[in-house]
């Protein structure tokens, strides 16, 4: 008796872009916004088609604007530009998931700009 172990992969675009607006959490109850992206993605990378790509991209978003927020707020004291660094990234990271859960649903890559590649 011969038993083959074979990985079966889904497309589920759904998941995807449900794991993009898990991102949104932070803005409606203040936290769970880095954790449960990321949770959804190490439990579903190997078994869901182009989890790896999207659940890497939101990490790098995720850490890329907390980055930017730790700037921005000594930044401040500089004639206040960093009160616009803190407002762009309040924007960035309420619009960036929305535009990228469409993107997922129609099976399209995920596009984050202005995002520093942590995870590659």
């Amino acid at each position: 008796m011969e038993v083959i172990n074979e990985k079966v992969v889904r497309t589920d675009n759904t998941l995807l872009a449900i794991t993009h607006l898990t991102q949104l959490l932070s803005y409606a109850i203040g936290f769970g916004g880095f954790i449960t992206p990321l949770i959804i993605w190490l439990s579903s990378r190997n078994s869901v088609e182009g989890m790896d790509e999207h659940g890497k991209a939101i990490i790098n978003l995720q850490l890329s604007l907390f980055l930017y927020v730790i700037i921005s707020i000594p930044a401040i004291l500089l004639l206040g530009l960093g009160i616009l660094g803190l407002i762009t990234a309040g924007i960035l990271g309420f619009v960036l998931p929305i535009v990228n859960a469409v993107r997922a649903s129609n099976g399209e890559s995920p596009s984050y700009f202005l995002t520093i590649r942590f995870l590659s």
